[in-house]
């Protein structure tokens, strides 16, 4: 069987009662020991000064007649011989029994006690002291005895004290609750949103209380995962559109071909279907491969990161290509980045791959920081890229190839790659003016706070 609330205001109400109940409870009867002490021990100092006032007076005999009251009834006083005969007393006192059968002894000759009497609620308690006048056998008593205050004697104190601690106990509950229920108002709200966000409705966001306490970075963080997978299930999205998009007409094309080798044998060239073949397949691999690359780009994933030198790496992607075009250089050495390593050379080859198609005669290469950040341009001198198409070309399956005025381009990826890969790793990628015409496109990539491990050098 559960006992525990389920929710986290009630168990949270629960344990501020429990604990305010026991703190004040400790609290309350350590009040009500020292509400009792108090009084009684100031009761008891009222009974001693005029009882030993009386038994002085006996002793000496300077008591004159009946005992004076300057209590006013409030203290009564008697003188009570042996075998319980009242011989003297003040005049409140007077005509009644002895205030207590306690006989001190000869060797204790004053005792100060408690007497009470009745049951409750009429329960009637003294305070007392008895003083023996001499050692002598035949010596008096002098009792000097005051009423207790009702509130000690029937409870009252008492239940006054534990009202008040329930009551505050109540209060501290009530109190927690609200402020509980308010602090937690906001979760209530995310966790409502987050039930409602489904597959087919993630641009939604949970409310963001305002401030810096946990609850607001909960929310920041709920909505932060949120733009992931929306950017993740986008991304599938995307990839399922190209894929369908884009594959359809090379596959239905080889198909075709295939289908009229099949049923014509003997009409076609067998190595001509072949070769036409292998193109459409090696065209579809093509395909494939960049789709999956900009589907995995920024996931995570378990590619690892590290320092790169991008001066060495750009420099080893250009010595690699026979390019026959005229190729400058001007790559500034020690210019430190962290990232994917075969990104950064997938994004490298897709910046020269694009220069090369377009170019004329000459591609320029500049490696440089600027403002914190590294700067890599390459800049073509063929037609240039319109400034109303600059954003355009980055989108997928995208060719401005009429409007270059050069032969047959890709597959309208590379650049979207491209720029994938520099927003993955923090960076942008954009086009920019060329001083001599062409097209130019800058990427900027934030620079490696750690640098490279420096190996010995050996001469």
């Amino acid at each position: 069987m559960r006992m525990r609330p389920r929710s986290i205001r009630a168990r949270d109400t629960l344990v501020a009662a429990v604990i305010a109940a026991l703190v004040l409870g400790v609290t309350a009867a350590g009040a009500d020991i020292a509400v009792r002490g108090a009084v009684k021990a100031d009761l008891l100092r009222g009974t001693q000064v005029e009882g030993r006032r009386a038994s002085g007076g006996v002793r000496d005999g300077s008591l004159d007649g009946q005992i004076p009251d300057d209590t006013r009834g409030r203290v009564l006083v008697q003188v009570v011989e042996r075998g319980g005969r009242v011989a003297n007393a003040t005049p409140a006192a007077t005509d009644r029994p002895p205030v207590s059968r306690l006989w001190p002894s000869s060797n204790l000759r004053i005792r100060d006690y408690t007497e009470c009497s009745g049951t409750w609620p009429g329960r009637d308690c003294f305070v007392t002291e008895a003083i023996r006048v001499s050692t002598a056998p035949d010596s008096v008593v002098v009792y000097a005895s005051e009423r207790m205050p009702s509130y000690l004697v029937n409870g009252l104190l008492e239940g006054v004290l534990g009202a008040a601690v329930l009551l505050l106990a109540g209060l501290a509950a009530w109190i927690t609750w609200r402020i509980v229920g308010r602090t937690l108002g906001p979760v209530e709200a995310i966790r409502a949103q987050l039930a409602e966000i489904s597959a087919t409705d993630l641009s939604r966001r949970v409310p963001e209380p305002p401030g810096q306490d946990e609850i607001a970075e909960l929310a920041r963080t709920a909505n932060a995962t949120l733009d992931r997978l929306e950017r993740a299930v986008g991304r599938q999205r995307q990839f399922a559109s190209d894929a369908s998009h884009e594959l359809r007409t090379p596959i239905a094309g080889l198909r075709a071909n295939l289908e009229d080798a099949s049923m014509h044998p003997d009409d076609n060239d067998l190595r001509a279907v072949v070769e036409s073949a292998l193109r459409d397949t090696d065209r579809l691999e093509s395909i494939v491969t960049d789709l999956l690359l900009l589907a995995r780009i920024g996931t995570g994933g378990t590619s690892v990161q590290e320092p790169i030198d991008l001066s060495a790496l750009a420099d080893a992607e250009i010595r690699r290509r026979a390019f026959g075009l005229k190729i400058v250089t001007d790559l500034t050495r020690d210019v430190r980045v962290r990232g994917v390593r075969m990104q950064f050379a997938r994004l490298l080859g897709n910046l020269l791959d694009n220069a090369e198609r377009y170019a004329d005669s000459r591609i320029t290469i500049r490696l440089t920081r600027q403002d914190g950040r590294a700067l890599l341009t390459v800049t073509d001198d063929g037609a240039g890229i319109a400034p109303a198409d600059r954003e355009r070309v980055f989108e997928r399956f995208t060719r401005l190839d009429a409007a270059r005025s050069r032969g047959a381009g890709g597959a309208g990826l590379g650049l979207a790659i491209a720029r994938e890969i520099a927003q993955a790793h923090g960076g942008t990628l954009r086009i920019e003016d060329a001083p001599c015409g062409g097209a130019r496109l800058a990427l900027r990539l934030p620079l490696a706070a750690e640098p490279l491990e420096r190996r010995p050098c050996r001469g």
